[in-house]
């Protein structure tokens, strides 16, 4: 049976650099399953902190080319918001690093 429009995930996600997780034996840990989740949470995080400081931007630009305080404002609300999702990103990166080097455990490098 034809699969139309599917995606693999498995094939796409990578554990390290040269290796997906359908290629992987098996995990050692949840884990270590958490750690590849977070690495691309972190990439997806910074992806869509671009996306919404540029939408922020345009918006203010837009709504003081044709005199729309609403609109302007809205452009600061997003750009606010997207700084602050990113200090938490931020923060929860460093808090998972200071774990990591109290505890010994790599939890962001499980296969090193």
């Amino acid at each position: 049976m034809k699969k139309l429009l599917s995606v693999n995930i498995g094939e796409q996600w990578l554990i390290s650099p040269d290796k997906t997780i359908a290629e992987a034996e098996q995990f050692d840990s949840p884990g270590a399953l958490i750690s590849i989740i977070l690495k691309n949470v972190y990439t997806l995080a910074g992806i869509l902190l671009l996306v919404l400081l540029i939408f922020g931007g345009i918006s203010i630009i837009i709504g003081a080319g044709e005199n729309d305080p609403k609109r302007a404002a809205q452009g600061k609300k997003t750009i606010i918001t997207a700084l602050t999702g990113f200090l938490v990103i931020f923060t929860s990166y460093w808090i998972i690093q200071l774990i990591s080097y109290i505890t010994g455990v790599q939890i962001l490098n499980p296969l090193i």
